[in-house]
């Protein structure tokens, strides 16, 4: 059993949340904190005399552009162990002793797949620095880290509440049953409220794995209540959310091909951009 979670922070106005969340889930289930921001390809800086340049030129523009990009590249190194620095500390305040902070360069999804070994749930926010300038824009990186993750990711909101009653869209596929097992086996979900919601048409079927995944529920000291309404899932489950109250929605993420969800859309994405809440994915 993993005994950390990732959380991954860039220095916006999601990082403050993005640790809350975290420290939050480390309290509840026990487990430590890595911390990890990383230093993308583009804030590295490189070269590009490409055209036509006469030689003794190119040579004087080779020198000045490297001191360029070493000092691009210090700079965002320092800003790098700014955030890191300010992230643990307000992980710590939240009583997180057990915090280690991992300073990377490279591109974010690969440098994850490294990172996230050993991790139960990887934490990340839902916007990043461009959050205030496009509200109802879905941070370019969310979808790549939930979709290369092996992790469930949290994908947290932009403030950080605690968390008393979840909401689980179930539609009785792999990806939501394994969200069950964790919220039945993970010390984090302990004697949280939980709400089943299937969108669509009731049918003896659907009842029969409300009943059976409610009844398992309750086996771990859950309290269950298990609905069904008819209706396209992104409107329903919005609804819901905003209806009951919810904290934390559960749900089972791009079940589709990145080329089908661009043409008919994608579910996952409408609940993240939409939801003011915390949103906890499962592939």
């Amino acid at each position: 059993m993993s005994d950390k979670l990732l959380a991954l922070v860039d220095g916006s106005i999601y990082s403050k949340s993005v640790c809350d969340h975290a420290a939050w889930l480390a309290d509840r289930a026990g487990w430590g904190i890595e911390i990890l921001h990383v230093i993308g390809r583009r804030d590295i800086g490189h070269l590009d005399l490409s055209g036509s340049i006469a030689l003794g030129a190119r040579s004087a523009l080779l020198a000045e552009l490297s001191e360029l990009d070493e000092t691009q590249a210090r700079l965002s190194r320092e800003k790098g162990r700014a955030i890191l620095e300010e992230a643990e500390a307000i992980v710590r305040q939240h009583g997180v002793s057990s915090v280690n902070s991992r300073l990377m360069s490279g591109d974010l999804v690969e440098t994850l797949v490294e990172a996230e070994a050993g991790a139960a749930i990887v934490v990340v926010g839902k916007r990043g620095e461009a959050a205030d300038f496009a509200k109802m824009h879905l941070g370019s990186n969310v979808e790549r880290v939930v979709r290369s993750s092996s992790r469930p990711v949290l994908v947290a909101s932009r403030a950080f509440q605690p968390i008393q009653s979840v909401l689980v869209a179930f539609d009785a596929g792999p990806s939501v049953m394994k969200a069950i097992d964790h919220i039945c086996g993970n010390r984090a979900f302990a004697g949280l409220d939980i709400r089943l919601l299937t969108a669509g048409n009731e049918n003896a079927e659907v009842r029969a794995k409300l009943e059976s995944v409610s009844a398992r529920l309750r086996g771990a000291g859950h309290s269950v209540v298990a609905e069904v309404k008819p209706g396209q899932p992104e409107q329903v489950i919005a609804d819901e959310v905003e209806k009951s109250g919810a904290d934390l929605l559960v749900m089972g993420a791009y079940g589709h091909s990145r080329i089908r969800n661009l043409f008919i859309g994608s579910t996952t994405s409408e609940m993240i951009r939409s939801c003011k809440i915390p949103v906890l994915l499962f592939r």
